[in-house]
This record gives structure tokens, sequence and C-alpha cells, in this order.
């Protein structure tokens, strides 16, 4: 049997928004029963097929890292998640939604492994307010995750969902809201498993197809 080809999607946000429960589910279809804090970074492998149903449908190895959450400004802590950034092709941003902090600061750990190379130039959020054009030349693919979905209150959840709904826009991103601890959210055939599927089909089409279909 053929080696699979494979993609690299990364998995940021804070620590404790539940990154690791979220690619235990994602990898093995289960839930994590004990999850602990990821130092440095863990990779897992999940099986996607892409085009699924199609004539070109094809199996790919999709390998999601996961990298530890401190949110730490000093350059060492940067520097050594540097190296986890290399040959990205697409970018999973996971933040809690009853934390609106983590949240917010999805914006600086996307410039942090999109712009690498760059040093960050002042602060990327405040009040709220971010420069949209930082991610408008954007090729990597984005995917925005909520979790703890449970936890958040009836009576906030529509003023939570429609908040979290403008930071996908401004990401240029589909979002899925869940709670790990429940895999009927990412349920066969459901809205979430139907925008993930379409997410590591562009992830593997940007690293895989040019522009005019032919593979590279």
């Amino acid at each position: 049997m053929a080696a699979l080809d494979r993609v690299k999607v990364l998995v940021l946000g804070d620590s404790g928004v539940g990154k690791s429960s979220l690619v235990h589910l994602l990898c093995q279809n289960q839930v994590l029963g004990n999850p602990s804090w990821t130092v440095g970074c863990s990779v897992d492998v999940r099986i996607h097929d892409y085009k699924e149903g199609t004539p070109e449908e094809k199996t790919y190895y999709i390998e999601l890292w996961d990298v530890g959450g401190s949110v730490g400004s000093a350059t060492s802590v940067k520097s050594t998640r540097a190296v986890f950034y290399n040959s990205l092709n697409g970018i999973i941003l996971v933040h809690d939604l009853t934390n609106k902090k983590s949240s917010q600061n999805l914006y600086r750990w996307s410039l942090e492994a999109l712009n690498r190379d760059v040093a960050p130039m002042g602060v990327l959020v405040t009040n709220g307010d971010y420069d949209r054009e930082q991610f408008a030349d954007n090729q990597i693919p984005l995917l925005v995750i909520g979790t703890k979905l449970d936890q958040i209150p009836e009576t906030k959840r529509n003023e939570v969902l429609t908040r979290t709904a403008f930071l996908a826009e401004d990401f240029n991103a589909e979002e899925i809201n869940l709670d790990c601890t429940n895999p009927r959210y990412l349920a066969a055939g459901s809205s979430n498993a139907v925008k993930l599927s379409r997410f590591f089909d562009k992830v593997i089409e940007k690293r895989y197809f040019l522009r005019d279909g032919n593979q590279v």
C-alpha cells in the first residue's frame, strides 16, 4: 500500500481552551478523559477522504499540531514556538466561548504563525479593535472553533454566538462551535462535520493543487 500524502494543520489558542481535547476528538473520535497541559507541541493524525463520494476521492493524512498555549510575549517563548510554524498548510484557531479574552487573542495567535519571520508591531488588539487588512492577503486556510458551548447560559448564548460569528468573518473563515465532551457535535452528516471536511479539502487543495486544478 502506497504511503498517504499528508498536510500539516496547526491548532492554536490560549492555554485551557480545550485544544488537546479537540484534537483527540477529531483524530480518535473519542472524548479525552483526562486532559493535561501541552508542553511544546503534540502531534496527532486524522485520516481524511478528500472530495469523498466523487471520482476525485483520495485519502490523505491530516497532521494536527497542537501547540502549547502560553500567551507570554517574551521573544524567547515565541522563538521556541516558531519552529512548529514551518511548512504549515492550514490553521485551526481555538477559543473558549466562555472566555472573551481567548477569542480576542486569536488575532495574536494567527499573526504570530502567519508572520513568524516578522517582528511583532505593537498591540494587535486594543479594545476589540484590529487591522483587518493584516488578514486580507492570507492564503493559508483558517477555521475558527469555539469550545465549551455547553457552559454558556441559554440567556447569553445568542449574544456570544453573534460576537463569535463576527470573529470568524474577520478571518474569512468558517466557524464551528461545540462541546469537546460530546461527540455528537461532529457526527457524520452534521453541519459541523461538513464544515470540517470542507476545511480539510481546502487545505489539501492549497497544498497539492494549483489554481487551474492541476496537481502540483
